[in-house]
């Protein structure tokens, strides 16, 4: 198997950058709801649930970034037969999927009122404690914290979170399976055995 794309199958890089990203999508799920419907707040466990949340969230937009750097330097298999409809929805729904990864982890970060003690590993500053928060929106702008970080809360928790994020991945599911069961072609292979 190539590392890199080929026109008939994704390489090993872009499939790990994908099953990996996808895998941290979960695991920023299942630690945040597991936090909400299983743990009491101010708790050590509702604390690590938290921390793992921010970690998964930090590593997905490591991840989209790099998966958007491999794709620009790498070219992408050939297109299955479909009509223009079809490859322009594909196009549209990849585009949707990497703009929800890029805004979750940014509008979580900007939002969040705790540092990230990534991975129990180092912390990673809460941005009202940076000097960039400090010397440009409060300073600067005027906006306090709490009125800059509502709207963000708002996006990340209600509009993303519970709904847009779940839908383009189901669409994305969907689309994967419509094209292996129904039209039988290539699209969900080249991105998991090649074969």
């Amino acid at each position: 198997m190539s590392l890199k794309n080929t026109s008939y199958n994704y390489g090993t890089i872009a499939k790990c950058l994908h099953w990996g990203t996808a895998l941290l999508f979960l695991g920023a799920y299942a630690s945040v709801y597991f936090r909400h419907w299983f743990t009491v707040d101010d708790t050590p466990i509702n604390w690590t649930a938290l921390q793992l949340h921010l970690s998964f969230g930090v590593s997905i937009a490591v991840l989209v970034v790099l998966r958007i750097i491999w794709r620009m330097m790498n070219r992408t298999p050939d297109e299955e037969p479909g009509t223009k409809m079809e490859h322009l929805a594909a196009h549209a729904g990849h585009f949707a999927l990497y703009a929800v990864l890029i805004i979750m982890p940014v509008t979580g970060y900007l939002g969040s009122k705790v540092n990230t003690e990534f991975y129990f590993l180092f912390d990673i500053p809460m941005f009202e404690s940076t000097s960039l928060f400090r010397s440009v929106i409060r300073d600067g702008m005027g906006i306090s914290y709490e009125a800059f970080e509502a709207p963000l809360d708002f996006l990340h928790k209600q509009v993303f979170g519970k709904w847009l994020a779940w839908m383009l991945v189901v669409g994305h599911i969907l689309a994967a399976l419509y094209h292996h069961y129904v039209k039988k072609d290539r699209t969900l292979i080249k991105m998991t055995s090649g074969k």
